[in-house]
């Protein structure tokens, strides 16, 4: 399973951001789908999960309320709708596929692809 994400820009502080995971394989449906970001001299933290079906999500206590996950397996892409944005959401942003639902957000996240990063900046 190859991962492209997309979709991150600079945005102001109370603004909105929609991430974009595209998929390749036909497996795609067979893997819990995850978001995490990083910022400058922090740990990478895990932001959202998705199950494979769509049923379960996760979502980290800093994001609860304002970022909603989800996927559509017909295209292969699981989004990230980022709304209430703060400074402190800034950071790259990574999508992940795991076989695990619950090992995807427990550390040491056990995935078993990485997409390249996206960039997300809320400006203040």
């Amino acid at each position: 399973v190859q991962l492209q994400a997309s979709g991150g820009g600079l945005v102001q502080a109370g603004g909105s951001l929609r991430l974009s995971c595209a998929a390749s394989g036909r497996t795609f449906r067979s893997y819990a789908m995850g978001w995490f970001r990083q910022a400058p001299g922090k740990e990478r933290e895990c932001v959202a999960v998705i199950s494979w079906s769509g049923t379960s999500t996760y979502y980290a206590d800093s994001v609860k309320g304002r970022f909603t996950i989800s996927r559509d397996n017909a295209k292969n892409t699981v989004y990230l709708q980022m709304n209430s944005l703060k400074p402190e959401d800034t950071a790259v942003y990574y999508c992940a596929a795991g076989r695990n639902y619950r090992s995807v957000f427990t550390i040491p996240y056990e995935t078993d692809y990485w997409g390249q990063g996206t960039q997300v900046t809320v400006s203040s």
